[in-house]
């Protein structure tokens, strides 16, 4: 059921956008055929010429009144010689140095509890012992003769086929130019004429 209702708005979106879009090429295709192949060019007319723009006199700006040059050093603060005394605050009276006992309330003694007698627990019954069941002797195992095994058949040498080596030409040696003497500095080379 839930599918049902999933698909049918996808199907409605699907047929309006089909039809919008044959409609929009429908009507692409009328414009087409009734425009005009060649556009022909607007005259432009010459722009005015630019308004001129008196100019505007400069404001005057104030001139900043002159500071006092800053001080180096700054005055120290004035300090009466005399504080006056502030008054000591009140602390409350101490403590008593004896604190009075309190008397200890009286706590009643536990009762007595009566020695309850033992209950006498009749004995265990003896267990007999019970005889041990025979075991049966493990049977013993005939050793089995080992069989006889035929010899190893032997392998006999093939020869080994000989291959013909194909004959190798013999390369010529390449002679080497005389090793150029080690130096520091390079020899710049002299061209030859």
């Amino acid at each position: 059921m839930a599918a049902k209702s999933t698909m049918m708005p996808s199907f409605v979106f699907l047929m309006a956008l089909l039809l919008s879009c044959s409609g929009i090429g429908g009507a692409a295709r009328l414009l087409e055929e009734a425009a005009p192949k060649e556009y022909p060019h607007p005259a432009t007319p010459e722009p005015p010429p630019h308004p001129t723009v008196p100019e505007l006199p400069k404001p005057e700006v104030p001139t900043h009144p002159e500071l006092p040059p800053h001080p180096t050093e700054l005055p120290k603060p004035e300090v009466p010689e005399h504080l006056p005394e502030l008054p000591k605050p009140k602390l409350p009276p101490p403590h008593p140095a004896a604190v009075p006992e309190l008397p200890k309330p009286e706590v009643p003694e536990h009762p007595a509890v009566p020695e309850l007698p033992k209950p006498e627990l009749p004995p265990h019954p003896a267990v007999p012992e019970l005889p041990k069941p025979e075991l049966p002797a493990h049977p013993t195992v005939p050793e089995l003769p080992k069989p006889e095994l035929p010899p190893h058949p032997t392998v006999p040498e093939l020869p080994k086929p000989e291959l013909p080596y194909p004959e190798v030409p013999e390369v010529p040696k390449h002679e080497l130019p005389p090793p150029k003497p080690e130096s520091h500095y390079p020899v710049p080379e002299t061209t030859k004429p």
